[in-house]
């Protein structure tokens, strides 16, 4: 029977933007920052609402600014201003790029300097995990342009802002899972030993878009005899054999939001030593459901996985860490570290992704999706299957 899934509504409400801006500008004014500059697509957009694949091109340099009240001012190339006055935004401000002599740095001094008169602040996302959208050269002429203003980070007030999810999001992130979770599950009755790597994530690829993601930007696997040591390339044109173990780590992405998995399959037969591996993910992973809770944090969620892991024999986890915030991005702070300080809160949605080798050379991955509730956590989709598939 084929399987369908209900998509829930497209886009967001205007009050939903006009409710960002405003908890941005309360941080700004507890801050005595006149305007903060955006430059990258994930906070743009945020904003903004404006959604559109022009952003794979590099040519062209966009800017919002937020200034202390009101809404935010587009600074945006003349090719995407009409789109702009789509959106809950009204000034529009723009020029005729790609203009490499002067490519919009004028126009957006002139209204970062008309926004900054008060406290002379201006702030802009120059922390950890993040970039500027515009070439150096442009930035330097921009902070020769403001020279009397001072340039702070606001990267960690973005942050914290984007990482409590509304309804609206959540639904939009839950359906993204709830496709990927269903394409895994597609794989367990259309995958077979003789095909490769890249005709096994193909096939999972098109049946996600068939139902209802928009695009799978993301899809690698790794495979070989009994265990895999990389986790980070293919998939490759490698033919699936018995006794071969497959990982398939994808991100399928519906209107603008990620989901983020990790599934493993045995070809023919798996050793006893590859079931126990995933048994003891699947059981970091519990760790990590039970202890995901507000009030909570990061680094508790990392140890309770480790725990289990350690326990049952890991010679290491070499990934860094265990999971990390989902939604706009792939992956988005925080991470799941050692000593983790990040409090979980309502609204938030996490990754578990428990990882270890488990032999020389062989290693044992598992991802879930999971939101931080009042009262705990809750998947966000199908939990991965108890033991260890075998294809045929």
């Amino acid at each position: 029977m084929t399987q369908t899934l209900i998509a829930p509504p497209r886009g967001f409400d205007n009050s939903e933007f006009e409710a960002r801006t405003q908890k941005l500008q309360a941080h700004m004014a507890e801050q005595s920052i006149d305007a903060v500059f955006l430059t990258t697509e994930p906070e743009f957009r945020y904003f903004s609402g404006f959604k559109s694949q022009f952003w794979e091109s590099p040519t062209r340099p966009w800017f919002l600014v937020v200034p202390a009240s009101g809404k935010p001012i587009a600074v945006v190339p003349e090719i995407g201003a009409a789109g702009l006055h789509q959106t809950w935004l009204e000034d529009v401000r723009s020029w005729p790029s790609p203009r490499p002599e002067d490519d919009g740095i004028s126009l957006l001094a002139d209204t970062l300097a008309s926004c900054a008169r008060r406290h002379g602040r201006i702030g802009a996302m120059l922390g950890p995990e993040t970039h500027l959208r515009m070439p150096a050269a442009n930035f330097a002429l921009l902070q020769e342009r403001l020279s009397l203003h001072q340039l702070v980070d606001v990267s960690q007030i973005i942050r914290a802002l984007r990482n409590i999810k509304s309804e609206a999001e959540i639904a939009k992130v839950r359906f993204a899972c709830e496709v990927t979770a269903a394409g895994f599950d597609y794989l367990l009755e259309n995958m077979h030993a003789g095909m490769t790597e890249r005709e096994a994530c193909k096939a999972m690829h098109l049946e996600m878009l068939r139902l209802g993601a928009d695009a799978c930007p993301y899809l690698i696997s790794a495979s070989g005899p009994g265990g895999y040591d990389n986790i980070i390339m293919g998939p490759t044109d490698r033919r699936l054999e018995r006794g071969d173990l497959l990982i398939i780590d994808t991100g399928a992405n519906f209107d603008g939001y990620f989901s983020d998995f990790d599934r493993n399959y045995a070809f023919g037969e798996a050793d006893d030593l590859t079931k126990k591996a995933y048994e003891a993910v699947y059981r970091s992973t519990e760790a990590g459901l039970q202890v995901a809770a507000p009030g909570r944090t990061t680094g508790d969620v990392w140890q309770a996985m480790w725990s289990v892991l350690e326990q049952a024999g890991a010679l290491g986890n070499d990934v860094g860490r265990m999971g990390h915030g989902l939604g706009m991005q792939l992956t988005e702070w925080p991470s799941n570290v050692p000593n983790g300080d990040v409090v979980l809160q309502p609204g938030m949605i996490l990754t578990l992704e428990p990882g270890m080798t488990y032999a020389p050379g062989r290693m044992m991955v598992h991802e879930e999706n999971i939101l931080v509730t009042e009262n705990g956590c809750e998947m966000l989709h199908k939990r991965a299957w108890s033991t260890l598939p075998v294809i045929g």
